[in-house]
């Protein structure tokens, strides 16, 4: 129960100098702030190249533009899911990765957030900042600096660097720098789309229409890589933990969805509308490449910094609560050296994605196997904080004693535990991607159940065993 005794109470939550408080419980003459604050904070890592890239793979899935806009309003709607787990944060006043013990046992628990929040976390980290090396790279070949090689990667450790040090700032740069972020960010890929719409086909059509199984397939697997972005998000917690403890849930969770869903849907549905311009040799050189061939010379290293910008945005956020998720793990480190930690992981699986891969390729099969531990775990997420109705005692959850009342058997919880491994299993038999087709996938025709299949089969097997003396606590 150290993080309960070494409060740093004196601690304030500013801009101005670095964040020393990790996981600690959070006093309430130390809360402060507004649910709709959360609106731009979310709104600064949504303005991404990626949602570009995901929107493009929805018309190479052969889908038509309708059918493609549609599945991404469909996946839109899950991001109310971070939105009702994040105000679980303020009613804890510390870390959902310290929240989650309540579902997962003090023992269990330090297994779900060293495999589930780190490897979500590394993907993420890994993936937003291969976006911003391949664009850098290409911009700087374009300036005659042209080196395949140490190019991304010194772009990558530059950019790596900065988001590092923000994360060690913490929640109150974020809480101050974010919105100004979101702004610049909005302005500089509304200016992107308005030199992409020119080139937009708006009667395209696929010359060889889906229909039936093969529709149904596209659909699902556009939808499975879509939901991985909102259900990624477990980390929402965090972000909400300094809100009064009086702020309503409602108002918390309507935030966050909205903050998270609008650039979402726009940027996405931007990244649709470019692909329909755009031969298939254009895809075969690179989305980042194509997209540089349709803008001004001017704008092109605006956009580039915008990505830096948005690269920083996101991965600072989730370095920061990545670095708590070490603390609650047990490891005893101070959230700053865990943020270096943190820094360096994500930073060395970049540079091995950027040297093997293209950004495309590497998106979507990491966004589809993500889906295999963040769905179910999302939905357990929501089925405990419904039917506790947010009542986390923070002290609680800190009492690591064996018979504490989240020790539960042994200090694993068999409900949360077994629900997390049924719920994967019956993901990973769903999913259809390029290198593993599950068992149900194939006897679909290539229908990508996984989200719905995993996250109904969690929720449910939850929800049932939280009734039984399996889910019993400890003392109160």
């Amino acid at each position: 129960m150290s993080q309960i005794s070494n409060i740093p109470e004196a601690f304030v939550d500013t801009a101005a100098r670095p964040e020393t408080r990790g996981i600690e419980l959070i006093g309430d003459a130390a809360r402060h702030g507004r649910a709709r604050d959360l609106v731009l904070v979310w709104a600064a890592p949504g303005v991404s190249i990626l949602n570009f890239t995901i929107g493009a793979t929805l018309i190479l899935l052969g889908l038509e533009i309708w059918q493609a806009i549609g599945v991404i309003l469909a996946a839109s709607l899950l991001w109310i899911l971070p939105g009702v787990i994040a105000a679980s944060g303020s009613a804890a006043g510390t870390s959902g990765s310290v929240v989650t013990r309540a579902m997962y046992g003090i023992l269990g628990n330090r297994l779900f957030v060293a495999f589930v929040g780190w490897f979500i976390g590394a993907v993420f980290l890994s993936l937003t900042w291969l976006a911003s090396s391949f664009m850098g790279a290409d911009l700087l070949r374009r300036l005659g600096v042209d080196d395949p090689v140490w190019v991304p990667i010194g772009v990558t450790l530059v950019v790596s660097a900065v988001t590092v040090v923000v994360a060690i700032f913490g929640h109150g740069l974020i809480l101050r720098a974010y919105p100004a972020m979101a702004a610049v960010l909005f302005v500089v890929f509304l200016l992107v789309a308005a030199f992409i719409m020119p080139t937009v086909d708006w009667s395209y059509t696929n010359p060889e229409p889906l229909e039936g199984t093969a529709l149904l397939s596209s659909l699902s697997i556009g939808f499975t890589i879509l939901a991985s972005t909102p259900l990624s998000f477990i980390n929402s917690p965090d972000i909400a933990r300094y809100l009064p403890r009086s702020t309503k849930p409602s108002h918390i969770a309507a935030a966050t969805a909205l903050g998270g869903a609008v650039p979402f849907i726009v940027f996405t549905s931007v990244g649709v509308l470019l692909a329909t311009g755009l031969s298939q040799s254009a895809f075969e050189i690179g989305l980042d490449a194509a997209l540089f061939e349709l803008l001004p010379v001017w704008l092109a290293p605006i956009l580039v910094a915008g990505v830096v910008v948005n690269t920083i945005a996101l991965n600072a956020m989730t370095t920061y609560t990545s670095s708590m998720a070490l603390q609650a793990i047990g490891f005893r480190l101070r959230r700053i050296p865990a943020a270096i930690i943190v820094g360096i992981v994500g930073t060395a699986l970049t540079i091995y994605l950027v040297l093997s891969s293209s950004l495309l390729e590497a998106a979507n099969l990491m966004l589809q196997f993500l889906v295999i531990v963040s769905g179910p775990a999302m939905a357990i997420f929501v089925v405990d904080v419904l039917l506790r109705r947010y009542a986390y005692d923070g002290v609680d959850l800190f009492d690591d004693r064996r018979g504490g009342r989240f020790w539960y058997t042994g200090g694993w919880s068999i409900p949360g535990l077994a629900a997390l491994f049924a719920g994967g299993g019956t993901t990973a038999v769903c999913l259809a991607t390029d290198v593993w087709v599950g068992p149900v996938a194939q006897a679909t025709g290539f229908v990508d159940l996984s989200v719905p299949a995993g996250m109904l089969v969690a929720g449910a097997i939850y929800a049932v065993l939280l009734r039984t003396p399996l889910a019993k606590e400890g003392r109160p």
